[in-house]
């Protein structure tokens, strides 16, 4: 959300890819080390005896590695060849100062500011994890970054990008047009427009895909309300209300198993966990003030959940279905977006309203660095991160 959600919502309120895919995906890296660079439980290891498979995949999707758990493919160190050879870094879109920060992780510096278009909200890897985009919202383009290289390349027009998702077979990229109010299908390479979903809702934000691909559930923000739109037809198929008054959903997550979606909501201060299949009224999970971001851990047990409000960390614990731990920021911050390190050791988060962002140990929520950065720091991508292909974000991959 913008440094000014109200401001945003008045706005709102005011005003009312084409690429075939690849015939074959080559293999990961070693995870000869995943138990050490995690320092937890054994990760679940994919049922590669068994031939994958997922009833009804949307054509042309590579298929989840192991039925049981949609994040097999993102196991410490188990980095595609497209991105091996990419230095590691930290991107961090500064809305307010039109820049995006790049820190070393190894140092925990700022190497690098580059200035892209005005207010940008997200950085992206695109399905093919060759590019970052910088979603330059109110500038109405998209900031190409070369991951290899760092340098920026020429801005593409794309009007209202609030954030950016890519469809699981990488034909199309789908912008969030939070105020125009639309889900904007486009070419996943060139973002020529394809088709534009009108949407009833205000403030369409954060999305993930079902197991097969063949769905995505969508959080409005200002509005209270989730979608879930079917991926091929490219058609909002359901919609619902939140059943808590200001509502306003933010990030949204598949567990592992594909069997239900955690949706962020920062003023209800926790956790929607709705059933995608039946799209029935969610439960709710209280985690703390201003939940807004979520993330899996690399052996797909925990799940980091930040609590912008209060500047702390909870952790959720999918074989034991509970909540299990908080970890608490030293002198507070306001803990936002982000995403974990390679090899699982590191939870990358901005810290909106401070100007920074936070490295924190994910064994034991020891915070490692906090470091300046730009002005309403929000969707920061760690790159590379492992996985065979990008769905969006700052970063979910299959």
């Amino acid at each position: 959300m913008s440094p000014t959600p109200l401001t945003r919502a008045a706005r709102l309120l005011a005003t009312g890819a084409a690429l075939t895919v690849l015939t074959a995906l080559a293999g990961c890296g070693s995870q000869d080390h995943a138990d050490e660079a995690l320092g937890t439980q054994a990760a679940l290891q994919p049922q590669q005896q068994k031939k994958p498979q997922v009833a009804r995949a949307l054509p042309g999707m590579p298929p989840v590695l192991d039925p049981a758990d949609v994040y097999a493919a993102d196991r410490p160190g188990q980095l595609s060849p497209v991105v091996r050879d990419f230095p590691s870094r930290v991107y961090v879109p500064n809305t307010n100062s039109n820049t995006v920060s790049v820190i070393d992780p190894k140092t925990y510096k700022v190497i690098e500011t580059i200035p892209v278009g005005a207010q940008p909200q997200h950085v992206v890897p695109s399905w093919d994890l060759k590019t970052l985009w910088v979603n330059n919202d109110r500038g109405n383009t998209l900031t190409p970054l070369d991951p290899r290289t760092g340098k920026a390349g020429k801005p593409v027009d794309v009007h209202d990008p609030y954030n950016l998702y890519f469809t699981p077979n990488g034909r199309y990229a789908i912008v969030m047009a939070s105020l125009d109010r639309q889900l904007v299908f486009r070419d996943a390479h060139t973002m020529k427009t394809v088709k534009a979903v009108p949407v009833s809702c205000y403030g369409v934000n954060h999305a993930d895909f079902s197991p097969d691909g063949r769905y995505f559930i969508v959080s409005c923000e200002f509005s209270g309300e989730l979608l879930k739109v079917d991926t091929e037809k490219m058609k909002v198929i359901g919609q619902q209300k939140l059943p808590f008054h200001g509502s306003m959903p933010q990030d949204v997550k598949i567990s592992p198993d594909g069997k239900k979606f955690y949706i962020a909501d920062m003023m209800a201060n926790g956790m929607w966990v709705l059933d995608g299949d039946t799209f029935a009224k969610p439960d709710f999970l209280p985690t703390g003030k201003g939940c807004h971001g979520l993330y899996i851990s690399r052996d797909s047990r925990e799940m980091y959940i930040s609590n912008r409000g209060e500047g702390t960390i909870s952790l959720f614990d999918f074989t034991k279905n509970k909540l299990t731990k908080k970890w608490h920021l030293p002198n507070g911050g306001s803990p936002d977006m982000g995403g974990v390190s390679a090899d699982g050791k590191v939870l990358w988060l901005s810290g909106r309203y401070n100007s920074e962002v936070y490295a924190i140990d994910t064994r034991t929520g020891t915070q490692l660095a906090r470091i300046k950065v730009g002005g309403g720091p929000h969707g920061l991508a760690v790159y590379p991160q492992p996985g065979r292909y990008s769905l969006g974000h700052t970063g979910i991959f299959r």
